[in-house]
C-alpha cells in the first residue's frame, strides 16, 4: 500500500455554475465532471475551463453510468433560495432547494456501483441551520448517513478572506470506512459555533454517532484587503446627481447623519448599499437604502429585480455619488484572479457570481480538511 500523496485527486462538480469550486480546486485537483442545467453558467464554464467533462442538463436525468470511475469527492453547491432570507422559507420542500434529493439519488447509483467517492461536500446558505428549526440540515446529515457517510458542518464567513460579508455553512462528509487524522477534529462538538452548537445537542442520538466535529478556525484567516482595494478607478458609470439623491433620500436619519458626518472629515470613503423593504414606525412596509462604510461588502445576490444589486457610494469632501457595483468588482468580491473571462451582459455576470462560492474559502477548506483527508488514506502500489 501506498499513501496519496503524490496522485491527484479527482473530484465532480454539481450545481458547477461557471466553475468558481475548480477555480479553488484545480491547481492541485482534476475535474472529471462537472454538471449545471443552467445554460448561460454552463457557456461561463465551458469559456474558462477545458469542458469535455462538462454535462449540461437536469441532475436528475443525468446518465448514471458516468459516475463508474473512480472519483475521490463530490462537491455540490445546490440552489439556496429557499433556505436564504431573500426566499420564502420552503427549505428541502422547495421546488429550487428540493434538487438536493435529486443529487442524493445520484450519490446512491454510485454506491451502489460500488464508486462511491471519499468525500462528500456539501455547500449552502446559512440558513439552512435555522429554516424548519433545523430539520433540512437534519435531514441532509441523515441523508449522507444512509448512503454510508459521516458528517459535519462548518460555519464559515467570507470576510475573513475577502471584503465581502458572506456567511455560508460546510457540510463535509467522509465515507465511514476511512480513517480520519485526530488533528482534523476539534474536541468540542460546537465547532466554535453557538448555532452548530445547538443543532447538535438537538441530533438524534443516531445521527449524533456519525456527527464529525471538525476543526477549522476562520479567524486564523486574517483578510488585510477592503474595498477600496477592488474598486475598477476607470469606471465612469456613475449615477446622476438626481439618482443619488433619491437613494440618499431612502436612507435612515442615523445613516445620513453618518454619510455627513464621512463628508466632513474630508477623506475619501467607499462604501455598498442596498435596497430593502423595511417596516416603518406604524408596521408599514417602505423601501430604505442601508449602507455599510467598514470596508467590507455586503453579500452579493443574485439580480431578481433591482434591489438586489449591491450599490457603491463614494464619499468625497466636495461630493458624493454612487453607482451599481460592476461585474469585475463583484468578481474581485468573491476572489476570482483576474484572467477570469466574465459574460459581456452585466445581469449574466452578475447572476453568477451571485450564485458562486468564494475561492479563497474552498481553497482554505483543501488545504485544512479536503487534501488532508484524501491524502491520508493508502491506495494500491500501481503495477
Amino acid at each position: 500500500m501506498q499513501s496519496c500523496q503524490s496522485v491527484r485527486p479527482k473530484f465532480a462538480e454539481f450545481f458547477a455554475g461557471g466553475g468558481m469550486v475548480s477555480a479553488a480546486l484545480r491547481p492541485e485537483w482534476d475535474c472529471v465532471l462537472a454538471n449545471d442545467f443552467d445554460e448561460k453558467k454552463c457557456a461561463i464554464y465551458a469559456e474558462n475551463w477545458e469542458n469535455d467533462h462538462l454535462v449540461r442538463g437536469d441532475i436528475a436525468e443525468l446518465d448514471p453510468s458516468i459516475l463508474k470511475q473512480p472519483i475521490d469527492m463530490y462537491w455540490g453547491s445546490s440552489p439556496c433560495q429557499d433556505f436564504s432570507l431573500a426566499g420564502k422559507g420552503q427549505g428541502l420542500r422547495g421546488s429550487n432547494s428540493s434538487v438536493f434529493y435529486d443529487w442524493v439519488k445520484v450519490i446512491s447509483t454510485a454506491v451502489k456501483a460500488g464508486f462511491a467517492p471519499g468525500v462528500i461536500a456539501f455547500e449552502n446558505v446559512v440558513g439552512l441551520l435555522s429554516r424548519n428549526k433545523g430539520r433540512d440540515l437534519c435531514a441532509v446529515i441523515s441523508a449522507f448517513s444512509k448512503l454510508g457517510y459521516r458528517s459535519g458542518a462548518i460555519e464559515i464567513d467570507a470576510r475573513y478572506f475577502v471584503p465581502q460579508s458572506r456567511p455560508r455553512l460546510f457540510v463535509i462528509a467522509v465515507r465511514k470506512d476511512l480513517q480520519l487524522d485526530p488533528l482534523l477534529l476539534s474536541s468540542n462538538n460546537s465547532a466554535k459555533s453557538k448555532r452548530l452548537k445547538e443543532f447538535f445537542e438537538a441530533l438524534p442520538n443516531k445521527l449524533k454517532v456519525d456527527w464529525i466535529p471538525w476543526t477549522f478556525d476562520q479567524t486564523q484567516f486574517s483578510n488585510q484587503t477592503k474595498l477600496d482595494s477592488i474598486i475598477e478607478t476607470g469606471c465612469e458609470n456613475w449615477h446622476s446627481l438626481a439618482e443619488t439623491n433619491r437613494l440618499l433620500s431612502l436612507m435612515a436619519p442615523q445613516q445620513i447623519s453618518k454619510v455627513r458626518k464621512l463628508q466632513k472629515a474630508g477623506e475619501t470613503v467607499f462604501g455598498t448599499i442596498y435596497k430593502r423593504g423595511r417596516p416603518n414606525s406604524v408596521g408599514v412596509t417602505v423601501q430604505r437604502a442601508e449602507a455599510r462604510f467598514d470596508g467590507i461588502a455586503g453579500c452579493l445576490r443574485t439580480p431578481k429585480g433591482g434591489s438586489s444589486r449591491q450599490t457603491l457610494i463614494k464619499i468625497e469632501k466636495t461630493s458624493i455619488r454612487t453607482r451599481l457595483i460592476t461585474a469585475r468588482e463583484a468578481a474581485r468580491l468573491m476572489g476570482l484572479s483576474e484572467r477570469f473571462k466574465l459574460p459581456e451582459r452585466y445581469n449574466d455576470a452578475y447572476h453568477f457570481l451571485g450564485d458562486g462560492v468564494v475561492v479563497p474559502v474552498v481553497q482554505a477548506l483543501n488545504s485544512q480538511l479536503l487534501l488532508p483527508i484524501i491524502r491520508s488514506q493508502p491506495i494500491k502500489a500501481v503495477a
